[in-house]
């Protein structure tokens, strides 16, 4: 599962998801992407259950590159704890994402092939995806 390996401070605020994706927004290294068009968090293990539908769709065929990292720590607490305390412990990571992301690439194989490993990646992220092609210069 994703983690960062080291980071300044072990926790965040949660902060604010807004505007579009800029970056990461085009393909860059494979012939086929799976875009997001929701705005919010994927969890690490949403990634991971994605890339496993994509390489298990593929039977491990073509090359497949993971675009999002969940670098972002949420933490929480139990229900029921009373107020004070201080802010719980890091419970797991996620990515930030807005429209537009790039989520995964793949290439060397067939577009049909690619088209429904996509499809059941998608199954497995929380957001709306679609399915587009490198655009040819």
């Amino acid at each position: 599962m994703q983690q960062p390996k080291r980071r300044k401070y072990r926790k965040d605020f949660r902060g604010k998801v807004r505007g579009i994706s800029h970056r990461g927004s085009s393909i860059s290294y494979g012939e086929y992407g799976l875009k997001i068009l929701g705005r919010g968090w994927v969890t690490a293990r949403q990634i991971e259950a994605a890339r496993r539908a994509i390489t298990g769709s593929l039977k491990r065929k073509g090359r497949v590159w993971v675009r999002v990292f969940a670098d972002k720590p949420v933490s929480g607490r139990a229900a029921g704890k009373r107020m004070g305390g201080g802010k719980g412990d890091v419970e797991f990571w996620v990515a930030v994402v807005t429209p537009g992301k790039i989520a995964f690439e793949v290439a060397g194989v067939p577009e049909e092939a690619a088209r429904d490993a996509f499809e059941r990646a998608g199954a497995k992220l929380p957001y709306k995806t679609k399915f587009v092609k490198r655009e040819e210069e």
